[in-house]
């Protein structure tokens, strides 16, 4: 196969002494026997999506290894001298349980301290929403977690938080990248300075775990506590360094851990792939349930940011939750402690994303708070916390598993909602009711919302090229009728503008640009196109709605709502 020159430039680079013999022998064998391989290694730079950057491990620009995450280091230290001249910045680092991710860790760490920042190192692997609420606790300018969410076990990622707690956002994001793009190999400074790295474990944990009580608990008894029987798996991540002693400290004792999945192992050898999100992740969690007659079920993602739900259905059936279910329960939860309490007055708000479920925008309506609609992925909602600080962050989620509980942390949190979802179970179970006839009782008050997702793989440089031509075509010939139903609206988030499709009118979205497309018709359901920032992915979201006169009718209903969606899927040719 013959590489192309522009590429082959970029090889050559990473054959000067700047790299070490490794890399360099690493990448002559590759240019001898898998020329593709090196040529997707090298064809582009790893770029910061939604969740900053991940990638598969490797040599080259297009992969994780301690040359690109050296560069990107090498930029924020230089951009974090920049931004706080008169100070020694201080960063704080975690991963997770991914190969690679300790030594990953320790090179972010030698390059910060080698450029005279002062480093908090955890000595372990430890839990996402941790590193973002040890940001704030320990004073730092910015904080970096080695992980690649729930992508499989060939990938790593590198996520950057700033002094907030909450990710990288604007104006930072740019500047930062910008700095990064700057850099030359040359100049990273991997040399460390050993006395500006310091180890932290427990007693940051101590005080996590005991935040994540006080705002997790919210108003169960110990005696309905003592009556909640809860099943729990880690999926061999970093939850089980948290998750269990949060909810041993909020007083649940019956709670079963899957043993065959306790261990951290970036191989994930149980499952397909360690994403709660998937039902086949939480087969052996469920089927312990089932052993034990647990009520319900949470597993969660590798570095404990999502949390998949399964309780027991009006049949007493064990039932998978998605995210936007869960999230609704939650938020509607957070939004009746707030009123019962006499803390609504006025200036509160919850928040969701644009491809997560409309319901968000009823249950605002009914409690009288604001629901504020960003872009996908958690940093836009930590961002409204900072530029709304007249105002008081009840909770939000997004459809994709996740979902943060009040502001002290800045990111999703598996940890806090674990307990919050217990919490909600423990009191519907002692009010003689359950998890799921809530979420059932809140269609009928608000209306019956029900999402389906669909995600197209499109791998390597061909895949990149055919989700941008989908995009491409989506823009160019937009749909006009959705299942027999008129298109009566379009928002192009890339262009920031909504067009009426009935009026011809456009008006401009008050949103940061994106690469995302969602079609409104007229009978209420909606349709998104999303590129992924962090996998090979095209992601289409669907939702329908319906009144749902009474619980009798849930089961009928939510047949031909499901009906529904998957004719809109086949009229679009994705099923």
């Amino acid at each position: 196969m013959h590489i192309e020159p522009k590429i082959l430039e970029r090889i050559n680079t990473w054959l000067t002494p700047a790299f070490d013999e490794e890399t360099q022998t690493t990448i002559k064998n590759g240019i001898a026997n898998n020329p593709k391989d090196i040529q997707e290694s090298f064809y582009k730079d790893l770029e910061f999506g939604t969740g900053g950057m991940r990638g598969v491990m490797g040599v080259g620009t297009n992969r994780i290894n301690k040359y690109t995450l050296g560069k990107s280091t090498q930029g924020l230290s230089d951009y974090l001298h920049k931004q706080f001249p008169n100070e020694t910045p201080k960063a704080v680092i975690a991963y997770d349980c991914r190969h690679n991710s300790k030594t990953l860790a320790k090179v972010v760490a030698d390059v910060f301290s080698a450029n005279g920042i002062e480093v908090y190192l955890f000595e372990d692997l430890r839990a996402t929403p941790e590193l973002s609420f040890a940001v704030k606790h320990l004073n730092c300018h910015c904080g970096i977690v080695l992980t690649a969410s729930h992508n499989p076990p060939e990938y790593n990622g590198y996520k950057v938080y700033w002094q907030d707690g909450g990710q990288l956002v604007p104006p930072h994001d740019s500047a930062v990248i910008s700095m990064i793009n700057n850099i030359n190999y040359a100049e990273i400074k991997f040399e460390a300075d050993d006395n500006l790295i310091n180890y932290i474990g427990k007693d940051v944990d101590d005080v996590f775990i005991d935040a994540s009580v006080k705002n997790g608990c919210v108003g169960a008894t110990q005696n309905a506590k003592d009556d909640l029987k809860i099943v729990f798996t880690s999926l061999h991540g970093t939850s089980i360094t948290a998750v269990p002693e949060t909810l041993k400290r909020a007083g649940y004792k019956n709670v079963s851990i899957v043993k065959e999945q306790e261990v951290p192992d970036g191989g994930f050898p149980t499952v397909k792939s360690p994403n709660p999100e998937e039902p086949a992740a939480l087969k052996m969690a469920l089927e312990l349930a089932e052993k034990e007659g647990a009520d319900i079920v949470i597993g969660t993602d590798p570095d404990c940011d999502r949390l998949g739900v399964a309780v027991r259905n009006s049949n007493g059936d064990l039932q998978l939750l998605n995210g936007n279910q869960t999230m609704v329960m939650m938020v509607d939860f957070l939004l009746k402690k707030w009123k019962s309490e006499g803390n609504i007055k006025g200036k509160e708000f919850i928040a969701t994303t644009i491809v997560s479920t409309p319901m968000l925008n009823k249950l605002a309506e009914a409690y009288q708070v604001e629901n504020k609609i960003v872009l996908t992925g958690f940093k836009w909602i930590a961002k409204l916390i900072k530029d709304f600080p007249e105002l008081d962050f009840i909770g939000g989620g997004e459809e994709s598993f996740g979902f943060m509980v009040g502001d002290f942390v800045r990111d999703k949190d598996a940890v806090t909602s674990t307990l919050l979802a217990c919490e909600i179970a423990a009191i519907a179970k002692s009010n003689g009711s359950s998890f799921f006839d809530e979420l059932v009782k809140l269609y009928v008050e608000h209306g019956f919302y029900k999402e389906k997702l669909i995600s197209l793989t499109k791998k390597g440089i061909e895949g990149a090229e055919e989700i941008k031509q989908m995009m491409t075509d989506a823009r160019k010939n937009p749909i006009k009728i959705v299942n027999g139903s008129k298109v009566i609206k379009i928002e192009d988030y890339a262009s920031a503008t909504s067009k009426n499709m009935i009026t011809g009118e456009t008006s401009t979205l008050d949103i940061p640009k994106s690469n995302v497309i969602i079609y409104y018709t007229e009978d209420g359901s909606q349709v998104a196109l999303r590129p992924s920032g962090t996998e090979p992915k095209i992601k289409f979201y669907v939702s329908v709605n319906s009144h749902l006169n009474n619980t009798e009718d849930f089961i009928t209903t939510e047949a031909a709502l499901d009906n529904k969606a998957n004719d809109i899927l086949k009229d679009m040719n994705l099923i």
